[in-house]
This record gives structure tokens, C-alpha cells and sequence, in this order.
């Protein structure tokens, strides 16, 4: 059961489409939101897998600055959701806000075809995401009663749609980039924007009632001081576990090219192709997770999201370990030990992130979704902001100990999540919710 409360939950379920034969167990209107993020994500990840080798190859920046310009657009792109989420909350309202946004983005990802638009083509990719990211995962609570069982898993579904699309964009958007020029996986990532807008207009009729927005002089629910806290415990140590987490499109993905053998049999892996693992695994290992998960439920086990998401950035630091160990080695690198850093790193991944955004969706006041997973998405631009300082460390200092360093950052993360625990806890178990209504 979600703790955002009775006043929330009646207001959920008085904005519930009607009852639809379900798709895979679940309402269409999640099929239709799953998808539409797919595409969207394929184009965020399209472009991602390529932008720093477009950077250092073909726009011939230092790796530094290249980093830094990552790091930078990544974290804007998370810091725009801020205001995004309120503009939908207020005035846009959602359905709006998701075509708004997702038109300026496929604008802004055509825009980067050309060098000379290149900063102008970031800033409008990162202003539209404004308005998409928050309001298109802020309806998966409005397709359910408050009570339904299949909201708790809503989200990890959802984040599949993420990494379906992320899997196909660097075989696509990097192939075509590295084979036949930058610019075309640049203009591969367009395409794949507007698909989702047209899948989310085909599919509005699944998706939940747009509900009256809140009037400037109307009162929306309020936090109480619990949640308050838990959601800055949280969004602190997301922050400092994004630092290391973002790496693998920067930092991780220049020594895949430069410091791992990427030769099996007679062929040359092309290195964007190894950006298409963590997707890949993240559908592998997501449904086992989900039966594991549910087994101990069954059992009477019981982990708060705090201590499942420690879990998740210790396991990551330890993918970090891995990969420290495999730079000190003389030479270059196995593509083996690339290959067996995912699979530990996204086993991580699966704990934290879908944790946390489901996390700030619950405890969302009613009227304020949007914004809410907004607040996830600053965590994400402070996480990213940090991302791109660490990778300009990089050329720095020697690999193996770069590496050490990233790992250290997870586990710092770890201990804050761990030590968040019992804020949530007191969150979840006082009757506060009242307060808002």
C-alpha cells in the first residue's frame, strides 16, 4: 500500500478511467505511458551514447571540458523538471505538458544534426524535458484505486519502458553514428522523440482524465516536517550516488574505448554498443528480482525503500571495485570485465533508482504529482551537476584509482541511505497525512 494518504488515495481513485480490460495484467493507460517513455528514452540515450564522443572526436574538445559539457547538460536537463512540474501542476496540466515538452525535445535532437547549433540544440532538448519528465510518470498513480495491489510494481514496469528504449539506442543512434557520421544517430534520436508523441496521442483515450487544476488561490495538500525530512535524506544521498552512477556514459565510456580490448573472435566490438548492456540487463534481471521480492514479501520480510536502495549503491560500489581491479592490470583491458561490471552495476541500479522515483511519487500531496517527481528529477540535476566535476578527474589520475574513487562515492551513499531508514520509517508510520487534506 502507497503511504501518500486517505485524502490522496479518494482523489486517485475519483480520477480512475473506467475499468478497461487490463493489458498484461496491468491498465492500458500503462501500456501507453510504457511505451511513450520507451521512445522518449530512446532518444535521451541515442543521444547520450554518442555526445561525448561527438565531443571529443568530431568537435575535437578536450576531454575536461567534454566531460564537464556531459555533466552539465545532463544535469540541466534534471533541473528543468522543477519548474516543468509546477507549470503542469498549475497551468499546462499534464496531457499538455507531455506534447509540449516532447515537441520542443524532437526540435531540439534534429537541431543537434548541425555543429553550429550545438549548445542552442542542448538547451532546447533540456527545456523540453522540462515539461515531459515529471508529467508523464506523475499519471501511473491515477490509473489505480488506492488500494489495488499492482501500483506497488507500476513503477519497475515502467522502468523497464526506460531501458527498452535505452537498449535500442546505442545499437541504433551509436552504429549510425560511429559507421556513418555523428549527425545521423543525432537525427535517428529525433525520429525516435516524435514516435513516442504519436504513440501518446493514439493511446490518450487509456490514459486517466485530465483533473481540474488547482487555482492560484486554491490550497493544495501540504508536507508534513516527517516527509519533509525523509525526502531530503533521500534526495542527499541519491545526489552523491548519481556522481558515480552518471560515469558510464562519460568517464566509462572513454576507457571502453581506450582502455579495454574490445576484440572477440575476428571482430571489433563498436564501443557504444557496450552503453546497450544496461538496458539489456535491466529487462533480464528485473523479472527475477520482482518474483524474489515478492517471495519474501510473502514470507513476512519486509524492506522500507531506504534500506533496499543502501543496497542497491553498495552493490554498485562494488561494480566500481571490479572495474578497479581490471584498470590496474598491464595493458588493456578484457571486454569480459566490462561485461561483468554491468551485470553488477544494473543488479544495483534495480534497487535504487525505480525505488526512489516510486518513493517520491507516494508521498506526493494531492495537486502537487508533478511537482513532487519533479523534486526526484533535482536530485538527479545535483547528481548529474556532481557527475560531470568527478569525470573531469579523469586525466588526472590513473584509472584504477579513478575507479576506486567512484566506488567510494556509492558507498558514502550507501550509509546515508541505510541511515535514512528510520525518517521513513516515521514517515510512514505517523498519522500525518490528515494534514494535508
Amino acid at each position: 500500500m502507497g503511504i501518500a494518504g486517505s485524502c490522496s488515495r479518494h482523489v486517485t481513485a475519483a480520477i480512475n478511467v473506467p475499468p478497461e480490460a487490463p493489458w498484461f495484467g496491468q491498465p492500458r493507460g500503462l501500456t501507453v505511458l510504457f511505451l511513450t517513455n520507451m521512445w522518449e528514452q530512446f532518444s535521451y540515450y541515442g543521444m547520450r551514447a554518442i555526445l561525448v564522443y561527438y565531443m571529443t572526436k568530431g568537435l575535437l574538445l578536450g576531454q575536461g571540458r567534454a566531460s564537464f559539457v556531459y555533466g552539465a547538460y545532463t544535469a540541466t536537463a534534471y533541473f528543468t523538471p522543477i519548474v516543468g512540474g509546477v507549470i503542469a501542476d498549475r497551468w499546462l496540466g499534464k496531457r499538455r505538458a507531455v506534447v509540449v515538452g516532447g515537441t520542443i525535445m524532437a526540435l531540439g535532437h534534429f537541431m543537434m544534426a548541425f555543429d553550429g547549433l550545438f549548445y542552442p540544440a542542448l538547451a532546447t532538448i533540456a527545456l523540453g524535458n522540462g515539461l515531459f519528465l515529471p508529467t508523464l510518470p506523475s499519471q501511473i498513480n491515477d490509473l489505480y484505486p488506492g488500494d489495488d495491489p499492482r501500483r506497488a510494481s507500476a513503477y519497475t514496469v515502467y522502468y523497464v519502458g526506460i531501458n527498452a528504449g535505452g537498449l535500442a539506442a546505442p545499437l541504433i543512434c551509436g552504429t549510425l553514428g560511429e559507421v556513418y557520421g555523428w549527425h545521423y544517430g543525432f537525427a535517428a534520436a529525433g525520429i525516435g522523440m516524435v514516435a513516442g508523441l504519436l504513440i501518446y496521442l493514439a493511446g490518450g483515450r487509456y490514459l486517466p482524465p485530465e483533473p481540474p487544476r488547482r487555482a492560484a488561490r486554491e490550497p493544495a495538500g501540504r508536507f508534513d516536517r516527517a516527509t519533509i525530512a525523509v525526502l531530503i535524506a533521500v534526495a542527499l544521498a541519491v545526489t552523491v550516488f548519481r556522481g558515480a552512477y552518471e560515469q558510464i556514459g562519460n568517464t566509462v565510456a572513454l576507457w571502453a574505448d581506450s582502455g579495454v580490448d574490445r576484440r572477440a573472435g575476428g571482430f571489433v566490438n563498436p564501443m557504444t554498443w557496450f552503453q546497450a548492456l544496461d538496458p539489456l540487463l535491466v529487462m533480464a534481471l528485473t523479472p527475477p528480482l520482482l518474483a524474489l521480492w515478492r517471495r519474501r514479501a510473502a514470507a513476512g520480510y519486509r524492506s522500507d525503500a531506504a534500506r533496499r536502495m543502501a543496497a542497491g549503491a553498495a552493490i554498485v560500489a562494488a561494480a566500481y571495485l571490479l572495474l578497479a581491479t581490471a584498470a590496474a592490470g598491464a595493458g588493456a583491458a578484457d571486454w569480459r570485465w566490462l561485461v561483468a561490471f554491468f551485470v553488477v552495476y544494473t543488479t544495483g541500479e534495480l534497487f535504487i533508482l525505480p525505488t526512489g522515483l516510486g518513493l517520491f511519487a507516494r508521498l506526493a500531496p494531492r495537486g502537487l504529482g508533478a511537482t513532487t517527481v519533479a523534486a526526484w528529477y533535482l536530485t538527479i540535476f545535483a547528481g548529474s551537476l556532481a557527475a560531470g566535476l568527478v569525470g573531469t578527474l579523469w586525466s588526472r589520475m590513473g584509472h584504477a584509482a579513478y575507479f576506486v574513487v567512484l566506488a567510494g562515492l556509492a558507498a558514502i551513499a550507501a550509509g546515508l541511505l541505510h541511515a535514512s531508514s528510520p525518517l521513513l520509517r516515521r514517515a510512514e508510520t505517523g498519522d500525518k497525512r490528515s494534514e494535508t487534506c
